[in-house]
């Protein structure tokens, strides 16, 4: 049944992962080399015990036999001198002989400990070497001096056949060492030609294992790895359809799969990415087609707003000084209602107007002295500095690229609102501090005044957030949020620190060089056409805006003690 049918299964070689094949090549590798290494240690150690058997025993028994030798011919020609002239100094080589003789038989006997066979010849040597000794050169030293012994002329065939026996017995002996030497010296010969065969052949074979190493690595992870990188670079110029071809081991093979699987998968990702980007362009054009005209209604209407508003202004202004006073007490105080409505409403144009214009309009970053925007900001302040009896001290302020109107702005609020929000029992006293942090200026404006709660940290700095009455603080609510909306615009962050409890303490940093963003159109100045005034209208006094109170400063601040 077709259910039942499996795919067939690959040879059992071609399952074989790339650790297998690895594992196999270095357990065979090792097994030939121990294998190897084995014959060449046993050949060493062959070519070294018969080397020395040859060097330390061999040539030294067989030139101990010839000493032996020689000193015994000593002993014979020193025997058969003294015995023919009875003359004394020749038994002197007769008596060298015999030490001599002593000190080689000794050396051949420690030699050929061990070797049976040359310790009988050894033995036969001795043998005859006594039965001379006894019958011929002992009786005849023993004789007295001055005289030929007649125990050497009677003895004279004896111990010629004595003697011929001790060569024979010595002959045998040297000839049988010198073969022995000879055997020793032709085994070292071919254990040598094997040690040689051997290592000749473990560095044939280190070179076929390295080769075959090679060739098999090349073969079986260099030339998939190629053709895997090759399928990569296909796909990475853009051939998102060329499949991945799976070759080599097992786990070469599988990783190709993973890999084609990934492939397949992008190109789905890809597909529905590009479907969505193009869904998401479609709605940022339409958002920023809305933006515009958003922008451009509010901009127009609040500025639309100014030639009604005057006008109100202006006529109730007019009421209040020609009527103030001939009316009754309560039309009056509606006509004073109407006159501070119009003008706090008209101050809240103009702020909102400000608020606007924030990273639109005032987008001229250069070099700005900080010290300097600081000096103008007191200066202007000056009347109100002066009224409240402040004292305003200050850190060294750096240069910064940013916007110099901006930054006036930044410092007027701040500056203006820890002036205004001050403790009625004491003077006002600012400290504003700039410390470099990373790649970061860190600054601080703190002041000695009514605080701001720890709860309403954040919402200080939402517009038209107000906490106080009007009657309490002057302000349109909008300064504070001003300043975090300058502050971030050059790349900053700003907060109220709620660990400090003498008064107020904002914080805020800024980029040495803010962050690019996208300049915004700039629309226009025009307030739209101006309508004539009424005509008993008098040229009404514009209320002069207040002093800057920064935004939002009056809206958390802690009720005053």
């Amino acid at each position: 049944m077709t259910g039942n049918t499996r795919p067939p299964r690959a040879p059992w070689l071609a399952r074989w992962t790339t650790r297998r094949w690895l594992r196999v090549g270095a357990a065979v590798s090792l097994a030939v080399l121990a294998v190897l290494g084995t014959a060449g240690a046993w050949v060493l150690a062959r070519t070294e015990t018969i080397s020395n058997d040859l060097v330390d025993v061999r040539s030294p028994a067989l030139t101990a036999a010839i000493r032996l030798e020689s000193a015994l011919l000593n002993q014979e020609t020193g025997i058969r001198g003294y015995g023919a002239t009875g003359t004394p100094a020749f038994k002197t080589p007769y008596t060298e002989g015999l030490a001599e003789e002593k000190t080689r038989t000794a050396q051949l006997a420690g030699l050929l400990q061990g070797d049976k066979a040359r310790l009988a010849d050894l033995k036969a040597v001795q043998d005859a070497v006594q039965r001379w000794q006894e019958r011929i050169a002992r009786p005849i030293a023993a004789a007295p001096p001055g005289a030929p012994s007649p125990l050497a002329t009677e003895r004279a065939a004896e111990g010629k056949s004595a003697f011929d026996d001790v060569r024979a017995a010595l002959g045998e002996q040297q000839e049988r060492l010198r073969a022995d030497r000879v055997a020793a010296r032709d085994d070292l010969m071919s254990v040598t030609a094997l040690r040689n065969g051997v290592f000749g052949a473990i560095a044939v074979l280190i070179v076929v294992l390295t080769a075959f190493v090679f060739e098999g690595l090349r073969r079986g992870i260099n030339r998939p790895l190629e053709q895997l990188a090759a399928d990569a670079r296909a796909i990475t110029d853009g051939d998102f359809g060329h499949p991945i071809s799976p070759t080599g081991p097992a786990d070469l093979r599988r990783l190709s799969g993973e890999i084609d699987s990934m492939r397949r998968r992008l190109v789905r990702e890809l597909a529905f990415t590009e479907e969505a980007r193009q869904r998401l362009d479609a709605q940022a054009a339409e958002l920023q087609r809305s933006n515009a005209e958003l922008e451009q209604f509010a901009y127009v209407a609040s500025h639309d707003l100014q030639e009604p508003l005057r006008k109100v202004s202006s006529f109730t202004q007019l009421l209040q000084r020609r009527y103030g006073g001939q009316l009754d007490t309560r039309a009056d105080q509606y006509i004073e209602f109407a006159v501070d409505g119009a003008n706090r409403m008209q101050t809240l144009i103009n702020d909102l107007l400000d608020f606007s214009r924030v990273g639109r309009m005032h987008n001229t970053h250069q070099s700005v002295d900080l010290e300097k925007v600081f000096e103008r900001t007191v200066s202007a302040l000056s009347i109100g500095i002066e009224e409240a009896g402040a004292t305003i001290t200050h850190d060294p302020l750096p240069t910064l690229v940013a916007d110099p109107t901006q930054m006036g702005m930044l410092w007027q609020n701040l500056i203006g609102n820890a002036v205004k929000f001050r403790r009625p029992d004491r003077a006002p006293a600012i400290h504003v501090t700039a410390e470099r942090d990373g790649g970061l200026w860190r600054f601080s404006v703190t002041d000695n005044g009514i605080g701001i709660a720890p709860e309403y940290a954040e919402k200080v700095f939402v517009i038209f957030q107000r906490l106080h009455t009007k009657d309490s603080f002057t302000g349109s609510g909008i300064g504070l949020a001003m300043c975090k909306k300058i502050v971030e615009f050059h790349g900053g962050t700003i907060a109220v620190d709620t660990e400090y409890r003498e008064g107020t303490r904002i914080g805020f940093t800024l980029a040495p060089e803010p962050p690019e963003s996208p300049v915004r159109p700039v629309l226009p100045e025009a307030e739209g056409p101006v309508r004539p005034a009424p005509p008993e209208a008098e040229s009404p006094v514009r209320p002069a805006p207040p002093e800057a109170e920064g935004p939002g400063a009056e809206q958390t601040r802690r009720p005053r003690s």
